[in-house]
């Protein structure tokens, strides 16, 4: 028998937990921009725990968005009471359970009833996952980038902003006026130092308002870093089958993810925070070191599997850990050359962390897809490989693992895989990236032109040498060949 979710029906569900506490004491305290997956199986299960201790129930959650697949989104949970069914997996187990820790969602496009949901004195943090391409940054200098013309658009625009940003701005400006205290900002995306970049985003655009304006937001509003992490693939109809025929719940948009989870925030929160340490959350005075081994070790080795495992045509992550020469490459590249760019870590033994990773990589159950990894390498390349590269060169040490996975990512934007399969568009610069790929392939340094996502490391000799090499050996021998000597020490 199948239920629906509703919360209605959650009397109903005993294929997996509901929640402990009455949501209709629930008030809120947070909005979050960006209700997507990650959200639902990070923040809003963090809080959802919370709730269930019998305390804080003055921080639930308010959806907001600006895209359309974020008014989409917002249909699919309000057909379902705002719940939402999270499924951990691991191996040999799987549980379900049904969180609740939101309570509305502002209907995207709608900057007045954002605006003024983002005024409310009862709204004290917002919260934001707009994935790392989200944050106007300039790929090169890893700065905001003020003539976006999105950003332009809001900047004249203020009233009725489009924008993120603009919108959190407009709160921000709504509040001052009204004499009420600013809430805190907190990015849960994956960027190195995620609240000074976000920082950076609104006071630029703030500067662009009114001078006096961004001088009063960096005095006044707290922008706390933080790391997050838990991998938590995009949501398919074979998810959405699994939760039918394993638990018996109907749910228009489940979260499936693995059963770990980490975060790392800095205690910054002016406004008041709920006291999320009950759950697990660390509150560490810098955030860094975290930031610095998450994004390099685990993002950096997504990153090292995508494009062989693309090239190679493998679908599910899982199977490219099986894979002997992806999985090797994989150890290889991070133990040879990422960890030794990464910063002492407290109570972290790295070495430890590199392998837990691995284990997280190889989970049978997660479904998680080689096509998910690869996506969008123009804004994750330049934070999660480049930098660890640009640290090797700069010490006088060889980046030929790094080079290639860099060579690797060109050569899975040309746009075909070993087997001559077409690589649909996976990142929103594909166009120019495919035009450049088929230059590199007669020049590589073609490639490294893109200066905007190489920045430095584009002029570098060391690692002109070694991308040139890897990417001429990836064309005349293949993938296959190139993994086997970069292993055997011959590349």
């Amino acid at each position: 028998m199948t239920t629906k979710l509703s919360a209605a029906a959650l009397h109903s569900i005993t294929t997996a937990s509901v929640p402990a506490y009455d949501r209709s004491a629930l008030s809120a305290g947070i909005v979050h921009f960006g209700v997507g997956n990650f959200h639902r199986a990070h923040q809003a299960v963090y809080l959802d725990d919370l709730f269930a201790t019998g305390t804080d129930h003055d921080w639930a959650l308010v959806g907001a968005g600006v895209r359309d697949a974020d008014e989409a989104m917002r249909q699919k949970l309000m057909a379902q009471d705002w719940l939402t069914s999270v499924v951990e997996q691991e191996a040999d187990t799987s549980s379900a359970r049904i969180t609740g820790a939101m309570i509305d969602y502002v209907r995207p496009g709608d900057a007045a009833a954002i605006i003024a949901r983002l005024t409310d004195p009862a709204i004290r943090i917002v919260s934001l996952t707009i994935t790392e391409g989200g944050y106007y940054i300039d790929p090169a200098s890893q700065k905001f980038d003020p003539g976006h013309p999105d950003i332009a658009y809001d900047a004249a625009h203020m009233d009725a902003p489009k924008t993120t940003f603009g919108l959190i701005l407009a709160g921000l400006i709504a509040r001052r006026a009204a004499g009420i205290q600013p809430f805190t900002v907190m990015s849960c995306d994956n960027i190195p130092g995620n609240g000074h970049v976000t920082e950076n985003a609104i006071v630029g655009l703030a500067q662009l308002v009114d001078p006096a304006l961004a001088t009063w937001v960096k005095s006044t509003v707290a922008f706390p870093n933080g790391m997050v992490d838990r991998i938590t693939p995009a949501t398919s109809p074979r998810e959405i089958g699994l939760l039918v025929d394993s638990f018996g719940i109907d749910d228009n948009w489940p979260v499936f993810c693995e059963s770990f989870k980490q975060w790392v925030l800095e205690d910054n929160f002016p406004a008041g925070r709920p006291a999320l340490e009950k759950v697990g959350v660390q509150f560490v005075e810098d955030v860094a070191p975290y930031e610095h081994m998450k994004i390099r070790i685990l993002n950096g080795g997504h990153a090292t599997i995508a494009y062989p495992a693309g090239l190679m045509d493998i679908h599910f992550v899982h199977e490219a850990m099986e894979h002997p020469l992806v999985s090797a490459f994989l150890a290889k590249v991070e133990r040879d050359e990422i960890v030794s760019v990464v910063p002492p870590v407290p109570d972290t033994n790295l070495h430890d962390y590199i392998a837990l990773c691995e284990r997280r990589f190889a989970n049978p159950k997660i479904g998680d897809t080689i096509r998910r990894l690869a996506l969008d390498g123009s804004n994750r390349q330049p934070k999660f490989i480049i930098p660890s590269a640009l640290d090797r060169v700069t010490a006088g040490q060889a980046v030929t693992g790094l080079a290639l996975v860099s060579a690797l990512w060109c050569r899975y934007c040309y746009g075909t895989t070993e087997s001559g399969a077409v690589i649909e568009p996976n990142d929103p610069n594909w166009d120019r990236l495919t035009a450049q790929a088929k230059l590199a392939k007669a020049d590589p340094k073609a490639w490294l032109a893109m200066g905007d996502i190489y920045g430095e490391l584009a002029g570098n000799p060391t690692f002109i040498a070694a991308f040139s090499h890897a990417l001429t050996t990836l064309w005349t021998s293949g993938t296959k060949a190139t993994l086997e000597r970069y292993l055997a020490g011959s590349l």
